[in-house]
């Protein structure tokens, strides 16, 4: 009798697939490709009935990187995702994939034909399933439909992909915690070996520590792998954390684009500044360099604001130091009063109020919250001095 040989179906490698390059071409490492963007967005943009979500939205994100969107609940962040994966269709405007126009008048790829990867807010496992069954759910059909070993080394390479023991394979999602039920989900996207990953706000279910440590698992993750990833959140720090590229949403408008440095430290209205941390806004006459201010001189950005106008200061950018008995501290005078101490363990924020005309009489002025080391002692009643260090961004006074 012949022999009927079964067809091997080989284990497929649970990377991202790569473009050739040359020795000149390959990006630096550690940091992300730019040269050929994973994802465009064109002149995009988006209703549901009589309402805008999105307008003109104009977004490249650099092919390996980590884009962050922040803004607030209603600014359309979830929208733009479901934009990209395909769940939705534009309006107008242009979206390309990995070089692939996938939606344009036109043109509609569904998206399950778009090779990208989407972990929800919830994870949405399968609560029926183990955990080895939902991930090997997310496998292309060559695995499928191989043999039982062969999903199974699947399953616990991509566990341990995400930093999760083989053995949580056989459990079941309600016997998980909040951070392995997303790190599953995140395997389970990983399984068809997207380029491209969409994360709809995954960690803001989690208690903070345990965000904050499924997030570096996260990132730790996709980096390896060299997917680009695309993170909605309305968490400031978790975007800043997370970002090689930062992109602020404002009801429907992207308001700035940048490294997450570059926007904390010089954005471009007082609403970002103001959405992505404390920031601490005078009015205040600018001149060549420097403004004057209730704080005395103030270095400035470059800018060509002259006149009146208003600066911001991040609150870590003002030295608060003691004033003895006469008024002085190291021979700089008084500048205001501490009103209020809120204790936050490595730090507290003081509420100063300034002294009025600069006079300790007078303490009448403005008041402003500034953060200092928890060690410092501070309290409530002192009289103390404020010197900025760094330069401040500069607006015009219309804008304060």
């Amino acid at each position: 009798m012949t022999e009927i040989k079964r067809p091997r179906i080989e284990r497929p490698r649970i990377e991202r697939p790569r473009t050739e390059r040359t020795e000149t071409e390959r990006p630096e490492q550690g940091s992300p490709a730019i040269d050929h963007p994973a994802i465009e967005l064109s002149g995009v943009n988006k209703s549901f009935g009589s309402t805008r979500i999105l307008e003109d939205i104009a977004l490249s994100v650099p092919e390996g990187s980590r884009t962050v969107v922040v803004g607030s609940s209603g600014s359309g962040k979830t929208t733009l995702l479901r934009l990209i994966s395909g769940f939705e269709l534009p309006d107008s405007g242009t979206i390309t994939v990995l070089g692939r126009t996938v939606a344009a008048p036109g043109v509609a790829v569904a998206a399950h034909r778009r090779g990208i990867g989407f972990v929800a807010q919830d994870g949405a496992l399968f609560p029926h399933l183990t955990v080895g069954q939902n991930i090997a759910f997310g496998l292309g059909p060559a695995l499928r439909g191989g043999t039982r070993r062969q999903r199974a080394r699947a399953v616990d390479e991509l566990l341990e992909m995400v930093s999760l023991n083989p053995t949580f394979g056989a459990r079941r999602p309600d016997e998980l915690s909040g951070g392995q039920q997303q790190r599953v989900a995140l395997a389970r996207a990983l399984a068809r070996r997207p380029r491209v990953m969409l994360l709809d706000e995954p960690f803001s279910s989690l208690d903070a520590g345990l965000r904050a440590a499924t997030r570096d698992i996260v990132a730790a993750t996709l980096e390896r792998a060299g997917v680009t990833t695309v993170l909605v959140t309305h968490d400031q720090a978790e975007a800043m954390s997370f970002a090689h590229q930062l992109a602020v949403l404002r009801d429907g408008h992207l308001g700035q684009v940048g490294p997450p440095r570059e926007v904390y430290w010089r954005p471009v209205d007082l609403f970002t500044a103001r959405f992505l941390g404390d920031a601490v806004v005078l009015p205040a006459t600018i001149g060549d360099g420097f403004a004057a201010c209730a704080l005395g001189r103030v270095a400035v950005a470059p800018t060509g604001l002259r006149g009146d106008a208003c600066i911001m200061l991040r609150p870590e950018q003002i030295v608060v130091e003691h004033c003895d008995t006469t008024g002085s501290a190291g021979g700089v005078s008084c500048t205001g009063r501490v009103e209020s101490v809120d204790f936050y363990g490595a730090e507290v924020q003081l509420a100063v109020r300034l002294y009025s005309g600069g006079s300790a009489s007078a303490p009448g002025g403005a008041v402003i919250h500034v953060r200092q080391h928890g060690t410092t002692g501070t309290e409530v009643g002192s009289s103390v001095s404020l010197t900025a260090r760094g330069t401040a961004t500069a607006f015009a006074a219309s804008h304060a």
